[in-house]
């Protein structure tokens, strides 16, 4: 994000069923309920809502969307969002609604903005780290709620923010404190990467909710926002959205710190939207990125929707460029798929 919804939805059924209509005390039947209208499956994930900023968390073979409900109206000047909502799907394209697992409002310190998020799992616990702007601290904030289920509800245990803008003085913008994005590693260390403009990182204790030393940088060129991090085949993927209007890119290392070499575009600018913010995950054999754009109908800047896309390695390891499709990617079956939490 820049400065700048427990329904169960199949992808190819509508969300909600009309309401039941009778004549009060005529001692008609109520007329009959319409049998659900199929959707198209595909992109974007959501239809009935305007959704952004993916965060995503595969556990016990299901995976899990978090996204952003954007609510700003046709023809707002600036983004409205005041709660994060959370689907899952065993295959990539049926997916349930489980409704708000947390708001702006769970975090007391917080006025408002429900901004970009990510979720991580420890100790059978979930953590949500999440964008929001602080009462009394001028500038955006990143609090952390934890939950026992993937699906909430959320609670902020701290009572405060895990980061506040104060606490970096890289930039004078008052909202380079955004888009965290957390990483464990394999020796069980954990990092969170954020930042506008100038990429932070830091670790993270063991309890997920306090930072373990100082925070620190790296110099990326035209870094704007969304870092996100992760591991495969012992290399490190930083990837991230660069100029504005955003493409998104990557950086691979050998470490969580680097030193980073720059690998290439994952995808392009969005015809519209100005921002991207990728989300990217293995799920049952396969790599996937979730991203948002504008495409579902009276979208735009600020009512945005997610979509979903299979990712695909090189021999080499490099990233190949994902196009966006209406479409989406295949039905990927989850054998091992449990019932939600």
């Amino acid at each position: 994000m820049h400065n700048f919804y427990r329904t169960t939805i199949a992808l190819g059924t509508a969300a909600a069923l009309a309401a039941c209509a009778g004549g009060a005390g005529t001692g008609a039947p109520p007329a009959a309920v319409p049998a659900p209208a199929p959707l198209a499956l595909g992109n974007p994930i959501v239809k009935n809502i305007f959704t952004a900023d993916p965060a995503a968390l595969v556990d016990n073979g299901r995976v899990y969307l978090y996204v952003g409900k954007d609510e700003a109206p046709v023809g707002g000047t600036d983004y409205l969002m005041n709660e994060w909502r959370v689907y899952s799907s065993c295959d990539m394209r049926n997916w349930t609604d489980h409704g708000s697992p947390v708001q702006y409002t769970s975090f007391g310190w917080a006025r408002r903005d429900a901004w970009a998020a990510d979720i991580t799992k420890r100790n059978g616990k979930y953590y949500f780290y999440s964008t929001v702007d602080h009462k009394t601290i001028p500038g955006k904030a990143i609090g952390v709620a934890v939950s026992d289920s993937p699906t909430g509800p959320f609670v902020d245990t701290r009572g405060s923010a895990l980061i506040t803008n104060d606490m970096t003085k890289h930039t004078d913008i008052m909202w380079d404190d955004i888009d965290p994005g957390v990483f464990i590693d394999d020796d069980g260390q954990a990092y969170i990467y954020w930042g506008n403009t100038v990429l932070k990182y830091a670790k993270l204790k063991e309890n997920m909710v306090e930072l373990d030393g100082p925070i620190e940088t790296f110099k990326i060129d035209s870094f704007t926002e969304a870092p996100y991090m992760h591991k495969r085949a012992g290399t490190y993927y930083l990837t991230y959205s660069r100029y504005f209007p955003e493409e998104t890119v990557y950086q691979t290392g050998p470490s969580p710190t680097g030193p980073w070499t720059f690998g290439g575009v994952i995808m392009a600018k969005n015809a519209v939207v100005k921002t991207i913010h990728q989300a990217i995950v293995d799920f049952n054999g396969k790599s996937y990125i979730f991203y948002h754009n504008e495409k579902l109908p009276g979208g735009g800047e600020f009512r945005r929707s997610v979509a979903v896309e299979e990712m695909h390695y090189k021999a080499d390891g490099s990233i190949a460029f994902v196009p966006q499709t209406a479409d989406g990617p295949a039905a990927n079956p989850s054998p091992g798929c449990g019932a939600p939490k």
